[in-house]
């Protein structure tokens, strides 16, 4: 009789004897795609200008400040260095050949401006981290563009292991290593996802991080019950609330995943403790930064934008709209989503094409994902995450238009922590949409997905070194020779790699073999 199970349950098979194994070819076309993916978001590093991405500056700025020994400041009262203001207006008024290095710029223009760096509302765990990097990588030495260029590839490092996790999320959850394929490159289809992933931002250590946590619940969900894997998911949620206030939703997420894991083969109470054991790894190595906001500031997470963004009243005759909000609200979020580059998000891949992409993806999700059946649990469990996140967004954005009259706080990478979720419930949901069909189903959206990020790359380096036209031109070519950071050549050379990357990819899911043994969901011995 298996340890920790019910009396009458019958012993139950091996984790891993009882999970499909990964051949050889899989593991080769793994390798491959997570490849391709890491290029692809080196490309991204590559050609979105410095300090073109959003609140770069800022991420910038707070990484210098600890890297040359300052103390990390109360929420709001952080202020850009002079040097980082210096070589943001180098980019714009002095040839390349010009621009000064990091110690120059901190030497001739030292000091703080009045201009407030708010990521003190944050943790300080990124930028310490970004710290270590410059310092590694001697960013004194370096010519400022180079410096920024280091902590983008730095970044776009950290958030390559997603590809692998999308597949390993969605072939544990689905059994079939063509869905798992597809799972990995449809991440290509969010070119915002790589541009905020290639930046130096906050935000790519809190992708990887909770992407490991979402294949940790995965695992549980699927039989995987094993102390080790539900110990693992308890200290990885710690390390994800180090990081970022978008990694607190993961709590709740996790503590309903742990408790709904099992049921069936563990019981009531034993499901409890494992909660309680999850939950207090979390709170003992994961609260500090949060406790530290209530005592010093009483809030859980202050607002450093209050003095950007001071309270207003709504004009005489006027009030808050329901319809305003909304509109804004839905416009900005399906576009930032998907893809709308630039420190503004003034780059976009077409309102109406995102607006198209959002509600497709879903009608297929509500209509298909929650049927009845052996996944519905999973699915449900899973959906729970980017459920917390629409809440918490929009009762931030609500909270924001009701005390300065502008609708903030609505930008769709604040879901990108749950796009492991999105990955894996829409890889259940396609496949029943074409019972018959997968794997046709499954090469359109290994090619589609993947051309909607090209044609986001594209846009997107038209914008920034094209003078926003269409089609590619020799000028574009020699403006990115004179103020990009790396060669032409070398992006080119990137972007070959990258598309060979995607077709050996999709050929590999062509010829993919289905395999999906009976019963979508695995029971396995649950002690460790």
């Amino acid at each position: 009789m298996a340890t920790g199970t019910e009396p009458h349950t019958a012993p139950m098979p091996d984790v891993e004897s009882a999970h499909p194994p990964v051949a050889a070819w899989e593991r080769i076309a793994v390798v491959v795609v997570t490849a391709a993916f890491g290029l692809w978001l080196i490309l991204w590093a590559v050609v979105v200008p410095a300090f073109q991405a959003p609140d770069e500056t800022a991420h910038f700025d707070s990484a210098v400040h600890l890297a040359v020994g300052d103390p990390w400041a109360a929420p709001g009262d952080l202020r850009v260095l002079n040097a980082v203001q210096a070589a943001a207006a180098q980019q714009g008024s002095v040839s390349r050949d010009e621009w000064s290095t990091m110690t120059e710029l901190l030497a001739g223009a030292p000091g703080t401006s009045d201009t407030v760096d708010q990521m003190t509302q944050h943790p300080p765990t990124v930028y310490a981290a970004g710290a270590v990097v410059l310092r590694a990588v001697h960013f004194g030495d370096l010519r400022w563009d180079h410096a920024v260029l280091a902590l983008r590839v730095a970044d776009a490092v950290a958030v390559t292991p997603l590809a692998a996790l999308a597949w390993a999320t969605v072939r544990r959850l689905t059994r079939s290593p063509r869905a798992g394929l597809v799972g990995a490159l449809a991440l290509f289809a969010t070119p915002e996802l790589a541009s905020i992933g290639a930046s130096v931002s906050n935000d790519a250590p809190v992708l990887l991080v909770a992407g490991v946590v979402v294949w940790l619940v995965t695992r549980l969900l699927t039989g995987d019950l094993r102390w080790r894997t539900t110990v693992a998911l308890g200290l990885t949620l710690s390390v994800l609330v180090w990081l970022k206030g978008t990694g607190l939703p993961a709590v709740p997420f996790v503590a309903i995943a742990v408790l709904v894991a099992g049921t069936g083969t563990l019981r009531l109470g034993q499901r409890c403790l494992r909660t309680v054991v999850t939950l207090g790894i979390c709170a003992t190595l994961g609260s500090w930064w949060w406790v530290h906001n209530l005592v010093t500031t009483g809030r859980v997470q202050p607002n450093g934008y209050t003095a950007m963004r001071p309270p207003a009243d709504f004009p005489s005759g006027e009030g808050p709209s329901l319809t305003h909000f909304l509109d804004v609200s839905w416009g900005t979020l399906t576009r930032t989503f998907w893809g709308s580059p630039g420190i503004k998000a003034q780059v976009s891949i077409g309102d109406l094409f995102t607006a198209v992409l959002t509600i497709v993806v879903l009608v297929v999700l509500v209509a298909f994902a929650f049927r009845r059946g052996p996944l519905l649990r999973p699915v449900v469990v899973l959906a729970v995450f980017p459920a917390l996140l629409i809440v918490v967004q929009t009762a931030t954005s609500a909270r924001a238009y009701l005390t300065t009259t502008e609708v903030a706080a609505t930008q769709g990478r604040y879901y990108f922590p749950a796009v492991l979720c999105l990955v894996a419930i829409s890889a259940v949901a396609w496949r029943r949409v074409f019972p018959r069909g997968r794997r046709v189903v499954a090469v359109v959206v290994a090619i589609v997905a993947p051309a909607i990020g090209l044609y986001g790359v594209a846009v997107a380096g038209n914008w920034f070194w094209n003078a926003a036209h269409p089609l590619p031109s020799g000028t574009a070519v020699e403006r990115y020779r004179e103020l990009g950071p790396v060669p032409p050549g070398l992006v080119a050379a990137v972007l070959v790699l990258v598309v060979v990357g995607l077709m050996v990819s999709a050929i590999a899911v062509a010829r993919a073999p289905h395999t999906a043994p009976r019963g979508a969901v695995e029971p396995v011995r649950a002690s460790a």
